[in-house]
């Protein structure tokens, strides 16, 4: 078993599971992105995703954008938050939608209890954040929750979007 070091000050030490799990996220992050995957289902994104929060102690939620042919444009981490929460922004997640000029959106956020299912603030904010991107003409697609162990959950294949 190799261990990863990283360099603190003018020393190395060992790597937490955190900064490990996080250097994943990126470069599955940057995979994807590179993929340009089509995302006609939630099946399409999950892989990746999972990679990205695979071994996460904290809530992270990322907007997947994409364009009018339902191709991946990139995956961008907006918001960071801690063991059960992350304050997600309306207002920026619009913003960057429209500087990339996506057609549509799927959102995604991990629960670092492992468990996949919605809370009550992860439907209001889903439609908070459809009822915005709406003004702009950008769709939602889906919103989904990356739990462990291959769990997830898709709020439109609930009928919850």
């Amino acid at each position: 078993m190799q261990t990863m070091m990283v360099k603190s000050g003018n020393r190395y030490r060992k790597a937490t599971v955190a900064e490990v799990s996080e250097v994943a996220g990126f470069f599955a992050r940057q995979a994807m992105n590179k993929a340009k995957p089509q995302l006609v289902s939630p099946r399409n994104a999950i892989t990746y995703l999972q990679a990205i929060y695979q071994g996460l102690d904290y809530e992270t939620f990322s907007v997947l954008f994409i364009n009018k042919r339902y191709q991946l444009i990139e995956c961008v981490e907006m918001f960071r938050g801690t063991i059960d929460g992350a304050a997600v922004h309306p207002r920026e997640v619009v913003k960057e939608a429209l500087w990339r000029g996506a057609a549509a959106v799927v959102l995604a956020h991990n629960h670092p209890s492992g468990i996949a299912e919605p809370s009550q603030a992860d439907i209001l904010i889903t439609i908070r954040l459809k009822e915005a991107m709406a003004l702009i003409d950008v769709k939602v697609i889906d919103h989904l929750i990356i739990g462990s162990a291959g769990s997830y959950c898709s709020l439109a294949e609930r009928g919850d979007i």
